[in-house]
């Protein structure tokens, strides 16, 4: 009997890391957010504190509870997840780690016949700070190996990318126009971090690259700081700054002081900064935006002129949504700093690609699809929608609203929802109650499980139909 707990107090302790495991791989492996910002507080009820506290207060019997309840209970919840553990090389040594400790305590408990029932708390205390404090080591072990790397190439000239939203697209756009006549490498993806931006330089970036293109992202002052001192930029951009991870800095001046924080490279020859910061222009700094004029966004695509030192440019995307032109302007300054003029520049830029699931067009079935489910702020959404309205048939909208925004933003975003779509299918329930204040009930349906995200579609929508996919969420929040 004794070692039949044994093996199954060995699978509790695994089975409570990997719900643990699973919600800080989502939160960047800070405890304080799996905490203090998760939307689906219930499961750590469900999957974390009910079998702990049944574990220490009903002995035998609790073993009923967790091969019958517990683990076809958290089966479930894996399976339902569209955004699962994966497990990298950081996961794979915490589960070695917490393995080693669980099986040192109870052969250590069995030993001495000391234990009237086996720890969980301790094996799994130890084992992620413990793992915690490895990470850091490596760190800097892979810190000190991408600062080698780059150290090597004393020609490399590195542009700096940050903004609330849409550095991922200016960042594509740069590498696609100085492209045409450089040697570009781009962070990969949304890879913004400099965990992740070290991980780039060391296994991705060539070593014959002439143009390194960094995409910079932030959850907290002090971040873009961080990758900036790294990487040193000579070019900057600041796009749009708004309130995007609001949740996270409190005050739309704090996200615009963090993302400034790219202007202290020690080696910065030039910036470009976007209006929305509202800074002042100096020697090293240029304010962007009021340049652009006569803005034409339709379903075939963009048009508008920008204001340069060789006159009005006059510049076509092949994309959907006017926010491309801040984006486009961006990566055309850049361009012409590298040696590209902007005339050349806009012919490059008339072929340009989008960012998948970035106002994409997919016809199907005789349906019209704009996926935009990558672009969860304010502007974009108010753009997408813009877009959707000028559809002459049925107009569907399947959106959980925006994510890490304050409730004023929803709001805005369930009127505008109200008055343009015949459909408002909502993903998440995040939002759900302030989409309900404001959508009339026979236009909102509730997709409670994602998995019938296609079911519900075939049902509720016909040829004709335009579908706007506004935003995704994954299903934790």
């Amino acid at each position: 009997m004794i070692w039949l707990v044994f093996f199954s107090h060995i699978l509790l302790v695994l089975s409570l890391g990997f719900y643990l495991a699973t919600n800080l791989q989502w939160y960047s492996y800070k405890i304080e957010r799996v905490v203090l910002h998760h939307t689906r507080w219930v499961w750590h009820v469900l999957y974390f504190l009910i079998p702990l506290f049944a574990y220490y207060l009903t002995g035998l019997y609790f073993w009923i509870y967790f091969y019958f309840a517990y683990l076809p209970s958290l089966w479930l919840w894996w399976k339902k997840l569209d955004k699962k553990l994966v497990f990298t090389g950081r996961i794979k040594r915490l589960f070695a780690l917490l393995l080693g400790l669980t099986l040192f305590q109870d052969l250590l408990c069995l030993a001495k016949e000391a234990c009237e029932i086996f720890g969980v708390i301790l094996p799994l205390t130890v084992a992620f700070v413990g793992s915690h404090l490895i990470e850091k080591m490596l760190f800097h072990g892979f810190k000190a190996q991408a600062r080698r790397k780059l150290e090597k190439m004393p020609d490399l000239i590195v542009v700096g990318v940050t903004a609330s939203y849409g550095k991922t697209t200016i960042k594509n756009f740069i590498a696609q126009i100085v492209g045409r006549e450089k040697r570009v490498y781009a962070t990969p993806r949304s890879v913004n971090t400099l965990a992740g931006v070290m991980k780039d330089i060391n296994e991705s970036l060539p070593e014959d690259t002439e143009v390194y293109v960094v995409e910079m992202g932030a959850r907290g002052p002090g971040d873009i700081a961080e990758i900036t001192r790294f990487v040193e930029p000579h070019y900057a951009v600041v796009g749009v700054i708004g309130p995007q991870h609001i949740e996270y800095f409190k005050t739309l001046e704090r996200i615009r002081d963090t993302k400034m924080e790219i202007l202290g490279s020690k080696r910065l020859r030039h910036a470009w900064v976007h209006t929305s910061a509202k800074v002042k222009p100096d020697e090293r700094v240029t304010v962007f935006g009021d340049d652009i004029h006569d803005v034409k966004a339709t379903l075939e695509g963009v048009d508008f002129t920008l204001d340069t030192p060789e006159g009005p440019v006059a510049v076509h995307l092949p994309l959907l949504g006017g926010f491309h032109a801040i984006n486009a302007a961006a990566a055309l300054h850049v361009a012409n700093a590298l040696g590209i003029p902007y005339r050349k520049g806009a012919r490059y830029a008339a072929s340009l690609k989008g960012v998948e699931h970035r106002l994409q067009r997919i016809d199907a079935g005789g349906k019209i699809i704009l996926d935009d489910s990558f672009n969860g702020n304010i502007d974009g959404m108010m753009e997408a929608f813009s877009l959707a309205a000028r559809h002459e048939g049925r107009k569907v909208l399947v959106t959980p609203g925006l994510v890490e925004a304050d409730e004023t933003l929803n709001e805005k975003v369930a009127k505008k929802a109200a008055e343009i779509f015949d459909l408002v299918i909502v993903t998440s329930p995040l939002n759900l109650p302030t989409f309900r204040l404001y959508i009339p009930s026979e236009k909102l349906h509730v997709l409670k499980e994602k998995g019938e995200m296609e079911r519900t579609l075939a049902e509720l929508t016909r040829p004709g139909d335009l579908i706007l996919f506004a935003n995704d969420a994954p299903n934790f929040v």
